[in-house]
């Protein structure tokens, strides 16, 4: 599925295998793993890429990754929905902004924002949900300013997690709000 998405400061584009660098010092890092409520990769980087370059070049069809590029053309996270489920309309969204000097200035919120518009002008799913870890708020803040909603709580391996969702039909309402206080 291709996607070519610009915003303001960052683009979402296809995975590449130039990716692999970036992707690979996120995915050993303690701390950016315990974000993402996982264990540090312990792989050597060879076949990290041999692994990599084979999703790639096998894609499943209910995984959609995407890299987050600045407009300048600088990697600086990912996101991805997966578990894509179209007989009930859903799949699970997730998002990692790696470099951390693109923390706590909006360039999550606006790769969500992008994410979403491609998943529901491109896709007929209509609920995307996703979990963050309940003690997460940084990312709680980031989803509710993106139309998400808390709809539940749930436990895995010792860790809690807050369940959230938007619905196609909110998002709609999203759009008409904004694109209404734009024009004013």
């Amino acid at each position: 599925m291709a996607v070519n998405s610009n915003g303001k400061r960052i683009r979402l584009r296809l995975k590449r295998l130039s990716d692999a660098k970036e992707d690979y010092s996120w995915q050993v890092d303690p701390e950016l793993s315990e974000l993402d409520a996982a264990e540090s990769l312990h792989m050597p980087y060879e076949q990290y890429v041999s692994e990599y370059n084979f999703e790639l070049c096998y894609p499943t069809h209910n995984r959609f990754e995407f890299a987050i590029d600045t407009l300048q053309g600088e990697h600086i996270g990912n996101c991805v929905y997966y578990n894509v489920n179209n007989n009930e309309g859903k799949a699970e969204m997730g998002i990692m902004i790696g470099n951390r000097r693109y923390w706590d200035q909006g360039y999550g919120i606006e790769a969500i924002t992008l994410l979403l518009d491609h998943i529901f002008q491109k896709t007929r799913l209509e609920r995307i949900y996703l979990t963050t870890l309940d003690w997460n708020l940084r990312a709680q803040k980031c989803f509710h300013k993106c139309g998400f909603k808390d709809c539940g709580t749930l436990s895995r391996e010792k860790r809690h997690f807050i369940l959230m969702v938007i619905h196609h039909e909110d998002w709609l309402k999203l759009h008409a709000a904004a694109n209404t206080s734009a024009s004013l």
